[in-house]
């Protein structure tokens, strides 16, 4: 049975950060590729002065270390084994938790599930590795394992094979996975004051053909975004 590594990430994810939305996305990477990729980013920052074991994040792009940061982008297209999927949540400040008796917490998880959801076959194993973001980690985790096992109780048992918080710092993949979590939300909050990060954006969207600031197409394996909005907040 085929086994996949999926490398969650997030941006945006507290309920009181000024921002209104949230973005939920991951990589997945076949196991037995894991470790060519991982090898291929240290060897890219080895190559641009940096250390191969920094840690590399959307927050660091600036126009000193651009070339670099678009190779690491280049590496994700040139690989057609790589794939990503991200969720936009919107309208995240006009939530009415109460309303639907729901807590920050329930929708996070709900959030997350429509993120695996459409990253998963049946039939093939999957990790997933989530960066730990706070304090709450493990128990986030474990209501997301939960929810996917109420939700589905196949999808989890038996094609999800495990769910845990890594250091983004200690996995290569996951910071590639921030890069791009990282420009799908800045594109979508329509921010502007960094050139390089603008510059990266163009040119993720030039590989991808596609826009990162709207919805593709179910079918788009590659660069998958979904825009989600609740139907009443």
């Amino acid at each position: 049975m085929e086994a996949y590594n999926i490398y969650c990430d997030e941006s945006c994810h507290l309920p009181h950060d000024k921002s209104d939305l949230m973005v939920i996305g991951g990589i997945s990477c076949p196991k037995d590729k894991v470790e060519y990729i991982n090898k291929a980013i240290r060897d890219i920052k080895e190559k641009h002065g940096v250390y191969r074991f920094a840690e590399i994040k959307w927050t660091k792009v600036s126009e000193s270390k651009y070339e670099m940061y678009e190779e690491l982008v280049d590496l994700f297209f040139d690989n057609s084994f790589l794939n990503f999927r991200a969720v936009v949540a919107l309208n995240k400040s006009q939530l009415n938790y109460e309303r639907f008796h729901l807590t920050h917490d329930d929708w996070y998880q709900r959030i997350y599930y429509l993120t695996l959801r459409e990253m998963i076959e049946i039939g093939k194993k999957y990790y997933v590795y989530v960066d730990i973001k706070d304090t709450k980690g493990s128990e986030k985790i474990n209501k997301l394992k939960t929810v996917l096992n109420n939700v589905v109780r196949y999808f989890y048992n038996e094609t999800v094979k495990n769910i845990q918080l890594v250091r983004s710092d200690q996995i290569q993949l996951m910071q590639l996975s921030d890069l791009l979590i990282g420009a799908v939300g800045y594109s979508n909050r329509k921010l502007s004051s960094n050139s390089a990060k603008i510059k990266l954006i163009e040119h993720i969207e030039e590989l991808s053909g596609r826009s990162v600031s709207k919805t593709t197409p179910k079918s788009e394996t590659k660069f998958n975004i979904f825009k989600w909005m609740p139907r009443e907040v």
